[in-house]
């Protein structure tokens, strides 16, 4: 798949950082280099990955190739969905209406919190003792 005339845009989630590269073609996905099906072992993370091109109705007209690093699976699936509504906007600004409407564009800002110093976890106390 060469990249030429291709859309780019970065999505992000948590820690995961996709770079995102779609141009016409008939539904291929590639995410480092590998399919997604390989890729997402889980068939949620699949649907999660491809729901802007199920929203705007753009199923099998795109081939999609993601670069992604950082995070874990979901986090990269979050990435990879907000790249590519982002791409897709900047590909054909009438799909913007749509994508924002479903949420697509906003970025999911929530991640993990901070460990704080005195407490097992973040917000996880020691235990209580009576005597």
């Amino acid at each position: 798949m060469s990249l030429t005339n291709a859309t780019y845009a970065t999505g992000r989630r948590k820690e995961a950082i996709a770079r995102v590269w779609i141009q016409p073609g008939d539904g291929k996905m590639l995410i480092n280099k590998i399919g997604i099906d390989a890729y997402f072992d889980r068939a949620g993370l699949r649907i999660i990955a491809r729901q802007p091109f199920t929203v705007t109705q753009t199923d099998e007209r795109f081939d999609v190739t993601v670069n992604i690093a950082g995070g874990g699976v979901s986090g990269q699936a979050g990435a990879i969905k907000h790249g590519i509504a982002r791409a897709l906007v900047a590909y054909d600004p009438a799909y913007r209406a749509v994508l924002k409407k479903g949420g697509f564009l906003t970025r999911d800002s929530r991640s993990v919190e901070r460990k704080k110093y005195g407490r097992h976890k973040a917000r996880k106390s020691t235990q209580y003792s009576k005597r």
